[in-house]
Formats: structure tokens, sequence, C-alpha cells
């Protein structure tokens, strides 16, 4: 997921100071996306983070924060309302622009779904956006305290219990939801839209997902979220839920310039990700994707071990070498498939080793490489194309060592 997270802080509508994070790829950033956390949740939320952490993965950095009164940031809650929410979000994508770069993806979970399908049409950077489990009007909200709403009304004010949290809620807030309308703000926002809902949450109802996109104009996408909850508390929705709008947004965004013939090579860049035990993001140039450990080593097996991309690295030298060589001999050869597998065995079972390096003793690494061609092997090429995989140049290294020169920075 993300290769780091560093904290800032920004003014709020109010003047009040706002913590946010910035969760950033390892690696070239190809687009920014601002996050706006559930009512009366904060951004350290499971979702927020996971979410926010996956797509960093991908190349796309995030900034999530703590509306006003919320999580650390400072400022009274209660004074707040659905429009200084919204205001909270404008001043977060403006410092955003100021200090970084644009937001061009909006992504807002439930309540916070709704306030940037608000703020979506007033912001010309932002080419995408994305909704989890968000009411189709603001005032759906109000459920969350129905038993209290003919005090506040009486009162001016009540205090209500809110998933285990006691809020003031004022009726300014109330009269604020009750007069915000989103169904022409959807219609008119003019950006690409995802909507994804969970058919039976019980928060927020699938109506809603449906009202959503029935009021937008294309292109317009809804992805089912089968039986995840409402907060994606569980750690495999979240991550689905990240993998489907890093995918999606891609399409919106500008296209990676593939690696020129003459570009001097690029690092490879490979970062913790904070989540599990060894998870890393790994960045290859324009390409991106996880490695870690299977389970039964404490992984979470979310992609290739290293060894599996050693094994890897030599399949694919084997069969790029053997094309090119075909290509410049002008043969005809079927598609090549090469299967490579990894152990570790003693050096004095080793019958491919010479007897100066079994009499070394101690264990050793061996690669078996299984190659396979469509149409079978064309005659009196099989001890060519042994040959020939044999100069791969990662063959080459792996058999003959190579020096690692390492220095902190």
């Amino acid at each position: 997921m993300t290769a780091h997270t560093i904290k800032a802080e920004f003014e709020g509508h109010s003047g009040a100071k706002l913590a946010a994070r910035l969760d950033l790829p390892a690696g070239t950033i190809r687009a920014w996306a601002l996050f706006a956390h559930c009512f009366t949740c904060s951004k350290d939320t499971l979702a927020a983070r996971r979410i926010s952490g996956e797509l960093a993965s991908a190349g796309i950095a995030v900034m999530r924060f703590d509306f006003t009164g919320l999580g650390s940031s400072d400022g009274e809650f209660a004074s707040t309302n659905f429009s200084s929410n919204l205001e909270d979000l404008h001043a977060a994508a403006d410092w955003l622009a100021a200090h970084y770069s644009a937001p061009e993806i909006l992504v807002g979970h439930s309540l916070g779904g709704a306030a940037v399908l608000a703020i979506a049409g007033d912001l010309k950077s932002v080419k995408a956006v994305v909704t989890l489990g968000a009411p189709s009007e603001v005032s759906h909200v109000i459920h969350n305290f129905g038993a209290h709403v003919e005090e506040i009304k009486a009162q001016g004010e009540a205090e209500v219990n809110l998933g285990g949290r006691s809020f003031t809620i004022q009726r300014q807030f109330i009269d604020d939801l009750n007069a915000t309308s989103l169904t022409d703000r959807i219609g008119q926002m003019k950006k690409a839209l995802l909507v994804l809902h969970a058919p039976r949450d019980a928060v927020v109802g699938i109506d809603n997902a449906a009202a959503i996109f029935t009021a937008a104009k294309h292109p317009k996408s809804f992805v089912t979220l089968d039986d995840a909850d409402h907060l994606l508390t569980n750690p495999a929705d979240a991550n689905y839920v990240a993998g489907i709008i890093s995918s999606w947004a891609s399409r919106y965004l500008p296209a990676e310039a593939p690696r020129q013939k003459d570009e001097p090579v690029e690092d490879v860049v490979v970062g913790e990700t904070g989540q599990g035990h060894f998870q890393v993001s790994v960045q290859a140039g324009p390409h991106r994707f996880l490695a870690d450990e299977p389970v039964d080593v404490g992984g979470a097996d979310t992609g290739p071990s290293p060894y599996d991309l050693m094994s890897a690295a030599l399949g694919a030298c084997t069969a790029m070498t053997l094309r090119m060589y075909v290509r410049l001999k002008k043969l005809e050869l079927g598609l090549v498939t090469v299967t490579v597998r990894h152990n570790k065995i003693h050096a004095a079972d080793c019958l491919e080793c010479t007897e100066a390096e079994r009499a070394k003793g101690g264990k050793i690494d061996r690669f078996e490489r299984m190659i396979s061609i469509d149409g079978g092997v064309p005659e009196g090429l099989a001890d060519k194309i042994v040959e020939i995989a044999g100069k791969c140049p990662v063959h080459r290294t792996l058999e003959h060592g190579a020096k690692v020169a390492t220095r902190l920075v």
C-alpha cells in the first residue's frame, strides 16, 4: 500500500486547525485524491486508512483529514453543519493545490460521499468522483439521532449518542441538512462517477445508490459491495474497494509514458506499506505492484514473495532471450512458456553442481527451469533452445553472482 504517511494541518472554514494525513506512493505520484470520511468518523477509520494506502500503492497520493471538531482537528463540532463540512473540503482542496497539486479524484464515505458530490462541480481539477455507501440526500443522516429531533427543535440542541460517543447536535444542523438538495448538483457536476454500495447496508439503504446513479450523467459506474457493512470494517472489503477505485480512476488520469529505449534505467523503489508484517509496494518505472510473504510465514500473501519475483525474473528473461534469438535467426517457434521452481537443497545432492561446489557443503538455492513450446519443439532445435536459455542475462547473474553495494541515505 502506501510507502509512507506524513502529518499535515491546515485552516478549516472557521479558522480552526484541521488535522490531515498524506498517504504518499513510493515513487512518482500519478495524481492526488481527497478523501472525506463518514458522519462523526475520522480520517483514521479502517476504511479510510486501507483505501488511502491501497490507492498510494497504485501511485495515487491521498489527503485525508478530520472535519472541524472531529478526530484530531480543533473547533467545536456543535457549531458545524453540512455546509461547513463543504467549506472544510474546499479549504482542503485549496491547501492541497497550494502545497502539492490540485486533487483530481474525490472519494467520500457515507455523508462524506454526499459532501464530495456536492462540491465536485466547483473543483475544476477534479476528473473523477467516488462514493462509498453515500446517501442520496443529506437529510438521511437525521435518522442517526431521530429520537432526539423533537428535543433538538424544542430546546435548540441535545446531547446524542453516536457510535458510543456523545455529540451535541444543534437545531441549525438539522435545518441545514433539510435545506440541502443533492439531486441537481449530482446532475450538473460533469465528472466521471463511481458508486460503490452494499445491498445489505443497514445504515444507508441501497435505494440511495440507485437515486445517485439515476441523477448522475454519464460516464457513471456502479459496483456492488455484496455483504460488506456500512463502515467497511472487514479489511478484505476495504482492500477490494481500494482496488476497484484505483483501477477505475486510472481511466480518467493521464496515461503514464512508457520507458523509451534510450532513457536511463530508473531505480526500482520498494517501500513498506505498514499493512501486515511484510507487505511492500514496488515501483519499477511506470509499473506498480505489491510483494508479500505467504501466510504460513506471517505474511498476508497479497503479492509475490521475493523468491517468487526472482523466479519470475529468470522465467521472463528466458522467454525473452529465446524470442530474441529466433527473431534474429528468422526461425519459426511457438509461444514459449517457462515454469520455474525454486527450493533450497543440500549441496551434496545437487546433480548439476561441480565436485568443488558439492564439497563446500551446506545448502544452496536451486532453480529448476522447464521450457515448453506451443506446437512442440522444431526438429533439431532442442539442444539450441537449452543453450540459448543458458545465455539469458538473469541466468548468468544467478550463476556467477553479483555484488550488492549498500548505503544508508
